[in-house]
């Protein structure tokens, strides 16, 4: 049982196929097939009632049931391209009773466990129906050609601007109650309500979109676990 004032249960979604990044779930990064890392996260934290993998592959999920997660078999209507995060999330909620589900995305191997649990006590501290992960950047920004955080007329250091915040879905906590309500009004419950936002570190932040994405990621889990020493230069 949680310990604390919520019932928190944990959906990881997960499909076997990836045409981007073939197979992506279940292939090694540095040493672990991808979808160990989001299930080793909430595994780590007392705090869940129940831990899902939400997916259509019976051969992904019993791997997942290995790995200490349960399965839950998302329907074949909901294991297409075309299948909204809307949908498999209203499907599996009819199915599941808590206060938040909070989805982990398996294309976040990078989120550390203190990040969870700092997640998970803001939720506490607040009252929101649906909490996004976001990263906040000091750069300036554009949007549709025009500057978004700045001006032309001054250049000013970069400390002293305002933040854009980009939402990286690494971690999202919907209340249930509220997103249900939502879908069945034909509302959309994915931004549902009353929004918070939670920013996370940039290094914990990937999202594994290429092969490119891969390579960064699997070089800071690698660095992470033998973190070189710091030389410099003599002068």
């Amino acid at each position: 049982m949680s310990i604390d004032n919520y019932r928190y249960i944990a959906m990881i979604p997960a499909r076997l196929g990836s045409k981007r990044i073939p197979k992506k779930n279940i292939r090694y990064m540095a040493g672990k097939p991808l979808i160990q890392y989001s299930i080793e996260l909430v595994l780590q934290s007392n705090r869940f009632e129940s831990l899902w993998v939400n997916t259509e592959s019976e051969e992904l999920g019993k791997a997942a049931e290995k790995l200490g997660a349960q399965f839950h078999r998302r329907p074949d209507t909901l294991a297409s391209d075309s299948a909204t995060n809307r949908d498999f999330t209203y499907e599996f909620l009819q199915r599941h009773a808590c206060d938040y589900v909070i989805m982990v995305n398996t294309t976040s191997p990078l989120l550390r466990q203190s990040t969870m649990e700092r997640f998970l006590d803001y939720i506490e501290g607040n009252d929101y129906d649906t909490v996004l992960s976001v990263v906040a950047e000091k750069e300036e920004t554009f949007f549709q050609g025009k500057p978004l955080n700045f001006s032309f007329s001054e250049k000013i250091n970069s400390q002293l601007l305002e933040p854009t915040e980009a939402v990286v879905w690494a971690l999202t906590a919907w209340k249930r109650a509220t997103f249900m309500e939502m879908q069945e009004k034909g509302l959309n419950p994915v931004f549902g309500g009353k929004v918070g936002k939670f920013a996370i570190p940039k290094d914990e932040a990937c999202d594994l979109d290429t092969e490119e994405d891969w390579n960064i990621a699997e070089g800071i889990l690698m660095s992470r676990r033998n973190k070189p020493e710091r030389r410099y230069m003599e002068l």
